[in-house]
């Protein structure tokens, strides 16, 4: 019996997310259209810029939905996600994230993250310390080098937004991720569900990730930034549907 439907995100998950970082590049879309399945498309603003985010979440108590507590991991996760659109077989259209990269801090992740998603995990050095107002977000091993001010709220210089409303707007957090599976053509689609979700904006002092810079891209801009703290979160079970396109 195949054992491949367990990578469809087949449980709820829950975890309370101590901290959630988030930088998001603005790139020309046409760069990175190929980086998707041609299930997605692009959620492109101005009709031009499509979206590159870097997340680091502080997870505490990760565990399946239910289950108590003590049973939980605390892991540092990052992902790497493209913004995109999909219309699902009913017709509904949905604005969410496609994973290209995912890292941890710990073997366990690893290994439950690619039993259980398709998201595949690395495991990592990272690590992200607090001195006064500054976050700091290291990994040698990724080249991964952020740091920003939360007692600041700057949007970037090149920002093609035009002031933060329109940068929340757009490219804030977003509930749905989406997956696929070639072979079998499915689409699997994961919903988060979180309350008390308000992210404030953050002044960018240093952004430099290796798995950015990696692909080469030649129009890209820091977008925006943002921080969310102490927020109960979980996924709930990946739902899939069979993609005729």
């Amino acid at each position: 019996m195949s054992l491949a439907f367990l990578k469809n995100h087949p449980f709820a998950v829950e975890a309370y997310f101590k901290s959630s970082l988030v930088l998001t590049y603005a790139v020309a879309a046409a760069e990175i259209k190929h980086m998707i399945p041609a299930c997605l498309e692009l959620d492109t603003f101005e009709d031009k810029w499509a979206f590159i985010a870097i997340a680091v979440v502080q997870t505490k108590h990760l565990r399946p939905k239910g289950f108590p507590q003590w049973l939980g991991n605390d892991f540092i996760l990052t992902g790497y996600r493209i913004f995109v659109r999909y219309t699902t077989t009913a017709g509904k259209r949905l604005r969410g994230l496609y994973i290209i990269g995912s890292e941890t801090d710990k073997k366990k992740m690893q290994i439950m993250g690619n039993t259980f998603t398709h998201y595949n995990y690395k495991t990592t050095d990272i690590s992200l310390t607090e001195e006064g107002s500054i976050v700091n977000v290291q990994s040698k091993q990724s080249d991964l080098d952020i740091a920003v001010d939360v007692g600041e709220a700057v949007l970037p210089p090149d920002s093609p937004f035009h002031d933060w409303k329109e940068a929340r707007r757009f490219a804030g957090p977003l509930p749905f991720t989406f997956t696929y599976d070639e072979p079998s053509k499915k689409v699997v689609i994961i919903e988060g569900v979180r309350t008390n979700w308000t992210p404030a904006p953050v002044h960018v002092i240093r952004s430099n990730a290796g798995f950015i810079n990696k692909l080469g891209l030649k129009d890209i801009r820091l977008a925006n930034a943002f921080i969310i703290n102490n927020v109960p979160y979980y996924w709930k079970s990946g739902k899939t549907e069979l993609w005729k396109g």
